[in-house]
């Protein structure tokens, strides 16, 4: 079969397409024919090896894909081959990719390969910030900080449907509008000039809850914005250097800054929950109230470009690499 795969994490351009034996599932596992894969900035970090967790070595990129299920390990119950899915995977920049059987789901109807490559991460990460760690109510004035890239326009879909109102902060008028388009009431650009004051009088006052994967300029402003008792949800780093904190602001504003991380979450301390959201969110696709976009879809031999485009921030939603979508590709 065809791979993604590099000896090197030296640079995007180690990577090179190479043909390997199709794995075989073992007991408690499932092989996926893969039809699409997410790839996100941690993505791109990690094919580079500057995330915190560097991969071994071959490496193929890619962890999060949608498409069919291929074969069966022992144990395995509760799917079937050609099961249309999401799952976890090894090395999703691949025809085939091997994936623990408890983090395959299955699709529902209507949802499209592309959409569903970019969701379980970005969603579950915006379900369980604002309303694991930031008890987010109706009501509630919530500010989305990169409202257009995937774990932003998450969010900002998730807000709206836990009550809140949602103020979204993005670079362009095109990104602020793809926001509006889903859901969020007020929008707002970055530039940091006046920021606050702007803030002020588009909100009609403070904030409750700042949902931010980018932790840039506008970091100190936004939690110098929380109404009594706010809460600031650190999600990422992609604005640059990582910005301080004066102590003495969570004292005079009754505020928290609260940490959220996938990865802790969903794959070592509470799986189970994890687990559960990922289903209520699909559930939540199914019956309609929920209607995830799909960012820009690479071909295959696109590879570098799609890892580079997520490095970049460039992109809404979630970037997306073709595997298997085009007829006979697998």
């Amino acid at each position: 079969m065809k791979a993604i795969r590099t000896n090197s994490l030296a640079s995007i351009d180690d990577y090179a397409e190479v043909e390997i034996a199709v794995p075989e599932p073992m007991a408690g596992e499932v092989r996926i024919k893969v039809a699409a894969c997410g790839v996100g900035y941690v993505d791109s970090l990690v094919a580079l090896g500057r995330y915190q967790v560097k991969p071994p070595l071959p490496h193929i990129p890619g962890g999060e894909v949608s498409g069919w299920v291929d074969a069966l390990g022992a144990g395995v119950s509760g799917l079937a081959v050609g099961d249309r899915v999401i799952a976890q995977v090894r090395g999703g920049f691949a025809e085939r990719a091997i994936a623990d059987a408890r983090s395959v789901k299955r699709l529902p109807a209507g949802m499209a390969f592309e959409q569903a490559a970019g969701f379980r991460i970005n969603y579950v990460t915006a379900l369980h910030g604002l309303r694991d760690r930031a008890h987010l109510a109706a009501g509630e004035k919530l500010l989305v900080f990169g409202a257009a890239g995937g774990v932003g326009l998450a969010a900002v879909q998730v807000g709206c449907l836990l009550g809140a109102t949602v103020i979204a902060v993005a670079s362009t008028e095109e990104k602020r509008a793809l926001a509006a388009r889903h859901g969020a009431a007020i929008t707002l650009d970055r530039e940091v000039e006046g920021w606050r004051d702007r803030l002020r009088a588009a909100a009609g006052g403070g904030i409750d809850v700042v949902f931010d994967p980018a932790c840039g300029p506008l970091f100190q402003p936004a939690f110098r914005s929380l109404n009594w008792g706010g809460r600031h949800l650190v999600v990422g780093f992609v604005g640059g250097p990582i910005p301080a904190l004066p102590a003495n602001l969570p004292l005079m504003k009754g505020a928290s800054l609260v940490g959220v991380d996938y990865r802790q979450f969903a794959q070592v301390f509470e799986a189970g929950r994890a687990d559960a959201e990922l289903d209520e969110l699909l559930g939540w696709v199914g019956d309609g109230r929920l209607n995830p976009p799909a960012g820009r879809v690479f071909p295959f031999s696109a590879y570098r470009d799609a890892l580079t485009f997520a490095l970049s921030g460039e992109g809404v939603a979630k970037t997306v690499l073709a595997v298997g979508m085009e007829a006979g590709r697998v």
